[in-house]
């Protein structure tokens, strides 16, 4: 699909099919405004005939509005695979999360994307055309962006399909493109250490947001089954890397899980091990899953414990619970609608 070019992959790709430079741009322009094929005006029939079927093509099979503004669609590839992708709409701007793979293999205890293994990864353009949906429908453009904001923390774990995520995240943010800036992009993982160290190395400067749920190796495992792989504290030290690298502060994601991690002994132990550290842990109340037997607290709980762990001296707040009337939770819209391509 030529929707995973850079602009001068086009150019190379154009001038294989003997047509002039030029039409690089104009197709690159024409697939970041997110166009169908027979709405490109400035392309004559016989090129479009020729790069027909190299360019992008999907189906929007479900797309969901919450009472609260927050909007979610399935989209449907060629392949049949589905992915889903999320519209939050803050006063500050609109922010799309996006999936990077169909499915997942994780395998963490509390979430929906895991619930048929992974089936594929998303190439860059892939995970683009969610983007570029989302920025077409609300009205915007290459002149007059609406998306203002990308988050990596739809299905998927991101750095376990690193070079499409990687190639996407230039392709978002090319000047020629929709130039969305990587301070404004979030990439959430579950603690893939060394991809985390070769994220910084590699140049890139988004938020690295983690995926925490646990204080303490022992419970995180009985959760999260990467933390057989990679010990806490050897993801705090990639994040020490990737901050010295980048400058940017380290996001902690901590679902609360009631009965499971939100009692004061492992509120208290969060504390200890971001003590000192320029992070921020961002507390969110687990969206429930009915294929899951694991329930979040209640939101009065949720924000006396950001209060506990202020006192501690930790930068802490509660994520605002967007989208529970359709389906909010990732992987649950995809599982409905998908069937045997969930």
């Amino acid at each position: 699909m030529i929707l995973d070019f850079s602009l001068q992959e086009l150019e190379n790709y154009v001038k294989g099919l003997n047509e002039p430079k030029f039409r690089a741009v104009q197709l690159f322009e024409a697939m970041m405004q997110n166009k169908a094929l027979d709405e490109i005006s400035n392309l004559p029939n016989a090129f479009k005939q020729k790069i027909e079927k190299d360019y992008p093509k999907y189906e929007v099979v479900a797309h969901l509005t919450s009472k609260d503004g927050t909007e979610k669609v399935a989209i449907k590839f060629q392949d049949g695979s589905i992915v889903e992708s999320v519209l939050l709409k803050y006063k500050y701007g609109n922010t799309v999360c996006v999936s990077t793979q169909v499915g997942c293999r994780m395998g963490c205890k509390f979430c929906a994307s895991t619930l048929n293994g992974l089936k594929r990864n998303l190439t860059a353009g892939e995970i683009l055309l969610q983007v570029l949906f989302f920025n077409r429908n609300l009205g915007g453009n290459l002149k007059e962006r609406k998306v203002t904001n990308v988050v990596l923390m739809g299905c998927g774990e991101p750095l376990d399909n690193y070079d499409n995520v990687t190639k996407f995240l230039k392709l978002v943010s090319s000047e020629s493109g929709l130039n969305i800036s990587q301070r404004n992009i979030s990439l959430s993982t579950c603690g893939l250490v060394p991809n985390i160290k070769k994220l910084a190395d590699d140049g890139f400067s988004v938020t690295l947001t983690i995926s925490l749920h646990a204080p303490n190796d022992d419970l995180r495992k009985t959760i999260m089954p990467i933390a057989n792989a990679y010990k806490i504290s050897e993801i705090l030290n990639a994040c020490d890397y990737y901050f010295d690298k980048t400058g940017r502060r380290i996001c902690f994601e901590y679902s609360l899980i009631e009965g499971v991690n939100d009692n004061d002994a492992c509120i208290k132990e969060l504390a200890q091990i971001m003590r000192g550290r320029s992070c921020h842990v961002n507390l969110i109340p687990l969206n429930s899953v009915k294929e899951k037997s694991l329930l979040g607290v209640n939101r009065k709980k949720a924000y006396r414990i950001a209060e506990d762990l202020t006192k501690l001296g930790i930068s802490a707040t509660v994520r605002r619970t967007m989208g529970e009337d359709i389906e909010g939770a990732c992987g649950q819209l995809r599982n409905r609608v998908g069937g045997e391509n969930a």
